[in-house]
């Protein structure tokens, strides 16, 4: 073993096989890292069917407390022999390989490499009575293996593993038995080689643990949801299933056990969506979630929302497209499909949030943005972001009064004697709606997706289909006032930049540090939080040179926007970098791009 102590600053990446239950053992180790007090991110790189196909899970710790992933691991658990080949292949020298040697055979070991060799699947045969019992803790037994090795605190593994499984006390006790017959195996038989140790840390004190698509969920319920109407699809599914889950925890009366929240699993994502607009048509605040293929589905239901003016919050999970793709990984190629969807001339108001807070704070905030301009609004976040565990700072009460918009009551109606469903009275696009109950006799108007005038009558005129047009297309830019801005950091006075959105963001945020200490490279930072877009990003690129547009998608679809936006002289200070592959985006990648492009 070397002298020099690498601690709290690798990557543990573990190989195993999908159905093997190795996603417990894999989150019980990720939370006793981050009740260490140690800056820890995750990601699980999963197949899409159900069993049998590998799976990697990636545990990274740096002091700087960096969420994105890299590429390469310094630690190796090897369980899967289908994939050990693969896996083997890539460790280079100075990286540690811990792997199963009843089932995994390393071959001719590579120099520089440390190898340790531990036969959990027979420890897991000879210790437990069932095979689907030794199947699943042959994993855990690899906790107390990497527990002796590095050193995780076995006590708060136990912890870990107590509240992980708190109402199953017999699976409390096979889990803590399979991390002791780990650990005592390393102990007795491994002698430590290497020069990684984890060590208790403050970097993160008082974090919470939440997915995504949980954040999200949370946001529906401080945003003041009653109805939801989903179809099943990977990688949203949790979401609406967590939404259930929040509903039956805080909408139920104790006493009566009857709900204030209606959620329904819908017979396909049209019927989702159908059901969603007629709640939202009705007053309800309403919500579907899906992922890329559900809003192809979804595009001429969301078209009639945007032309009858019907306020309706859609949670976009990005997977990899087009077609069936790539279910199980990660992407940002639905914005321009989201922007535009349905026939003809249509926008929609999309939020683009990139951490899990600011998920169940935009999320909130949708609601109030649908119902204030009377439209659908989209919060797209990816699969990377919505299916991943995050370490956050405890989320802030969001107890913003909610904005209901221009609603018109039976006293409004006595104090006026005529209005028009579709007339621009405030001269800002957005025009007066009442709801269903409303006992008023003016309060009753048509609803309808054909040509309408401003009192909602039937219409074919030219002219009134243009003025309606018009008007849609100014509540379009009235709605920038009611938006998030982009975020803005760095030298004020750069004059090199970097835009992106999403959970790119993480990886630019490394790759800034990497360039201004490495490459002393000035840079300022714009991350884009809404479309349609702030006045502050044209700003940002006029004080500009030359910015790099970073996104993960093929085509360039943020920079296709902006390009779109942008007066004709800003738009050659724009450079793509457009990459994806399905797997997060490793912030060296960037580095790379941005050495090559602010060099020149």
């Amino acid at each position: 073993m070397t002298t020099q102590k690498i601690i709290n600053n690798f990557t543990i990446k573990i190989a195993t096989t999908n159905g093997t239950g190795s996603q417990s053992a894999n989150n019980i180790l990720f939370k006793s890292l981050v009740r260490m007090g140690i800056a820890t991110s995750a990601k699980n790189l999963f197949p899409s069917n159900i069993q049998g196909l590998p799976t990697w899970f990636h545990i990274r710790t740096n002091p700087k407390g960096y969420q994105s992933m890299k590429r390469f691991s310094e630690i190796l658990v090897a369980m899967n022999p289908t994939s050990s080949g693969q896996d083997l292949g890539e460790v280079k020298e100075g990286s540690v390989v811990i792997y199963d040697s009843t089932v995994i055979s390393v071959g001719q070991e590579k120099p520089g490499v440390t190898y340790y060799a531990a036969p959990m699947s027979r420890l897991a045969k000879d210790n437990f009575d069932t095979p689907r019992l030794r199947t699943l803790l042959t994993n855990t037994i690899y906790l107390g293996i990497i527990s002796f090795l590095f050193g995780v605190d076995k006590k708060i593994i136990y912890e870990v593993v107590q509240d992980t499984f708190k109402k199953k006390q017999k699976v409390v006790d096979v889990n803590l038995k399979a991390i002791e017959l780990g650990y005592e195996y390393a102990k007795g038989n491994l002698t430590k080689k290497d020069s990684y140790f984890y060590e208790p840390d403050n970097k993160f004190q008082n974090k919470i643990i939440i997915e995504g698509n949980q954040a999200s969920a949370l946001g529906c319920i401080f945003g003041g949801c009653t109805v939801a109407a989903w179809y099943p699809i990977t990688p949203a599914s949790s979401f609406s299933e967590t939404l259930d889950a929040y509903a039956k925890r805080f909408r139920e009366d104790p006493a009566t056990k009857k709900r204030k929240m209606a959620i329904v699993q819908a017979e396909d994502e049209i019927a989702a969506i159908g059901m969603a607009i007629g709640a939202g048509w009705a007053g309800a605040r309403s919500v579907t979630g899906t992922s890329g293929p559900g809003i192809s589905l979804m595009n001429e239901f969301i078209g009639l929302a945007y032309y009858a003016e019907i306020p309706i919050v859609i949670c976009n999970v990005q997977r990899v497209g087009p077609s069936t793709g790539l279910p199980t990984r990660t992407q940002q190629a639905d914005i321009i499909k989201c922007i535009f969807a349905s026939h003809g001339d249509a926008k929609h108001i999309v939020l683009l949030p990139g951490t899990v807070e600011e998920i169940y704070e935009l999320t909130a905030w949708a609601f109030d943005i649908a119902e204030r301009i009377q439209t659908p609004v989209m919060v797209l976040t990816d699969l990377e972001l919505g299916m991943n565990l995050w370490a956050s700072d405890p989320f802030k009460y969001y107890d913003k009064p909610f904005d209901r918009g221009k609603i018109l009551t039976a006293k409004d109606l006595e104090k006026i004697k005529e209005w028009g469903r579709y007339a621009d009275v405030d001269k800002d696009g957005i025009p007066y709606r009442t709801l269903p109950g409303n006992p008023h006799p003016l309060a009753p108007y048509f609803t309808r997706g054909t040509g309408h005038t401003p009192e909602a009558g039937y219409s074919e005129d030219p002219a009134v289909y243009q003025a309606n047009m018009h008007r849609l297309s100014k509540k379009y830019k009235t709605a920038v006032n009611y938006l998030p801005k982009p975020l803005i950091s760095g030298d004020k006075k750069a004059k090199f930049g970097i835009i992106t959105v999403g959970t790119t963001h993480h990886a630019v945020v490394e790759a800034l540090d990497t360039l201004k200490d490495k490459n002393h490279f000035s840079i300022k930072y714009l991350r884009v939080l809404a479309y349609p877009f702030h006045e502050d990003i044209k700003t940002f690129v006029t004080e500009c040179d030359k910015v790099l547009v970073v996104e993960q998608n093929r085509d360039g679809q943020l920079m296709s926007l902006l390009r779109m936006d942008l007066d004709g002289p800003l738009c050659p200070k724009l450079v793509s970098f457009a990459y994806s592959d399905g797997l997060p985006l490793d912030p060296d990648f960037i580095t790379h791009k941005a050495r090559e492009v602010f060099a020149s």
